[in-house]
């Protein structure tokens, strides 16, 4: 498919795209925010686009599956990833006078316990927890993607077990 196809069809489908966009998302600023995602992620993929197939499935399935990867990962990250400042906010009543105290030694802690688990391990962690993807990670540290996964599931043990060897001692 050539740019100017590519364009072509693409704007003959964005009214539809958008509705389709806005039902998934239900706000109008994360709607236009997939929209953008999908485009992307469509010409980047348009040369896998089988002509004489119908574009308007493809580029819906990109935007159906770009939805349900970030939603995957909003889910994950609110749940396993959620930074210190934002417990001790939780904690901490608006009247008492913020300490950074606190919250240096909790994150020195962590550090100390990212230190235990290992650079191996520690490293495609934090990276992830940062916000690359599986693919920026792997190329940025020469490595199989698949053993980028494979580390990060390994430092999220790790981790759950410091932890749990920390709270009973």
């Amino acid at each position: 498919m050539t740019n100017n196809e590519f364009t072509t069809n693409t704007h003959e489908l964005n009214n539809l795209l958008f509705a389709f966009a806005l039902r998934l998302t239900r706000s109008r600023q994360d709607a236009e925010d997939l929209m953008q995602e999908t485009t992307i992620k469509a010409y980047k993929y348009r040369n896998n686009f089988a002509e004489g197939t119908n574009f308007k499935s493809w580029i819906s399935t990109i935007m159906r599956n770009t939805f349900i990867n970030q939603y995957r990962k909003a889910k994950t990250r609110r749940h396993l990833n959620c930074s210190t400042t934002e417990v001790t906010k939780n904690i901490v009543s608006k009247n008492v006078v913020a300490n950074s105290g606190e919250q240096t030694l909790r994150m020195q802690e962590m550090q100390r316990m990212l230190n235990s688990i290992g650079s191996l391990y520690s490293v495609p962690f934090l990276l992830f927890y940062k916000g690359y993807e599986y693919q920026e990670i792997a190329a940025q540290m020469k490595i199989p993607i698949g053993t980028v996964k494979s580390r990060i599931f390994t430092a999220r043990i790790k981790m759950k077990q410091v932890i749990g060897e920390r709270r009973s001692a």
